[in-house]
């Protein structure tokens, strides 16, 4: 029965049928395959949104896509031009350093590079910065955005786990600044290998002024991630705090947003989250059918019979299907599909759960800067002009760092679990 779902699932998606009908239909194959009561299957697909922490996601979506069209990014950006923008190669710093930061306020790395690459984009051009390399740059940096958090990928796991949202964030913290880091040293490389210019520098009262002006974007993060980690406010609150945020800020602070501007906005969110939470219930219509024939489990002693129960050749596995699947699917399907199938498994080697949560977000963020798939690619592309094919060749080298990484936290688990075992209890 599981090579019944799993090919019903793919031939579907071969044939173009929608991820989210893909996994609903293949689900009910089962259903009927079993002779189970199709009554079961509306009432399994609410359960499949009833839950809580999911209330984040819709308000995170719309955080992210108000941050890139109301102009808080646009000045984030600005100052830190003003400050790290005469080193040489300092704007590839800047794209990197912004790519992080804006993270920690979208959730989202499409809404980051669209936010990162709009206001860096033709700056970088003027400054005769290779656009392929940049726009590659911004894009890579992008996946960042869903390991940084708030992150809405870390939401879906949680749900889906049974974990704690707080702790998954707070895990985010260093594999994301690790990425990060890789990122940089890679840009400043390539900037004296090519010689790419060193900005002038500005006179303090412009960098104060910039300061200043970004002074309401900066405090942000500062204000959603202080609350939740307080616990002033659940992540679910700190995502609808996230949207009143930066709605005021935006819209009476900047005064960048009107009626018509924040109507696109709310309609674009809706509909990206109605798909979201669309792939959610028939991903639990999927699981059932799973668990019904306990398919996950098996999987889990495959794994362990190929492997011998050696612990890092089972993480390597897994890492690898993470990653194929980061390149052919969206994250938030994958990562809804995924979840359940490598959980027996986890929990056989004895693994850590917040743990194997950020590995899944990780590799399959690095999905969104790999082509076939690659959603950070496209808007990059979609910004520059260039083709997808331009933007792709010098990723490459990008995505290999963001694997090592990968890596490195897999098999180095205390990168990952420091600060919340630092910060919390029973991690």
């Amino acid at each position: 029965m599981g090579w019944v779902i799993f090919g019903s699932f793919f031939l579907l998606m071969l044939i173009g049928v929608p991820i989210g009908l893909s996994i609903g239909l293949a689900a009910l194959v089962v259903f009927l395959a079993s002779g189970i009561p199709l009554q079961m299957v509306p009432q399994t697909l609410l359960e499949g949104n009833n839950s809580f922490a999911l209330v984040a996601v819709p308000f995170f979506v719309l955080a992210g896509d108000i941050l890139a069209r109301g102009g808080i990014s646009e000045r984030i950006v600005a100052f830190a031009e003003a400050t790290l923008g005469r080193i040489r190669g300092g704007l590839s710093i800047v794209s990197v350093l912004a790519s992080m930061f804006i993270a920690a306020i979208s959730g989202s790395g499409a809404a980051t590079t669209a936010a990162v690459g709009s206001a860096l984009l033709p700056e970088l051009k003027t400054k005769k910065y290779d656009v392929d390399f940049s726009a590659a740059l911004i894009a890579s940096a992008g996946t960042i955005g869903v390991v940084i958090p708030p992150s809405v990928p870390m939401v879906l796991y949680a749900v889906i786990a049974g974990e704690s949202v707080a702790k998954l964030f707070m895990a985010g913290f260093i594999p994301g600044a690790l990425m990060g880091g890789g990122l940089i040293a890679y840009a400043l490389w390539i900037a004296n290998k090519r010689g790419y210019p060193a900005g002038e520098k500005l006179p303090g009262a412009e960098v104060g002024r910039r300061f200043v002006s970004a002074l309401w974007g900066l405090m942000t993060p500062v204000i959603i991630l202080g609350g939740i980690f307080t616990g002033v406010f659940t992540p679910s609150e700190a995502a609808a705090i996230a949207v009143d945020y930066t709605l005021l800020v935006a819209w009476l602070v900047y005064r960048s947003l009107d009626f018509r501007k924040f109507y696109e906005l709310v309609v674009n969110a809706g509909v990206t989250s109605a798909l979201i939470m669309f792939i959610i219930a028939t991903a639990k219509l999927f699981g059932w059918g799973l668990a019904f024939y306990q398919i996950p489990e098996a999987i889990a002693q495959a794994l362990m019979a190929v492997a011998g129960n050696n612990t890092f050749m089972i993480y390597l596995m897994i890492n690898i299907i993470i990653l194929l699947a980061g390149m052919f699917m969206e994250t938030a399907s994958a990562l809804i599909i995924l979840t359940p199938i490598f959980l027996p498994a986890i929990l056989g080697i004895g693994g850590n759960l917040i743990h194997f949560g950020l590995l899944i977000t990780i590799g399959l963020a690095i999905g969104m800067a790999t082509p076939p798939v690659a959603i950070d690619i496209y808007v990059a592309s979609a910004i520059t002009g260039l083709s997808m094919e331009e933007v792709s060749r010098p990723i490459l080298p990008m995505v290999l760092i963001l694997v090592a990484v990968l890596f490195l936290c897999t098999y180095v688990p205390s990168l990952v679990l420091m600060l919340p075992r630092l910060f919390m209890a029973g991690v």
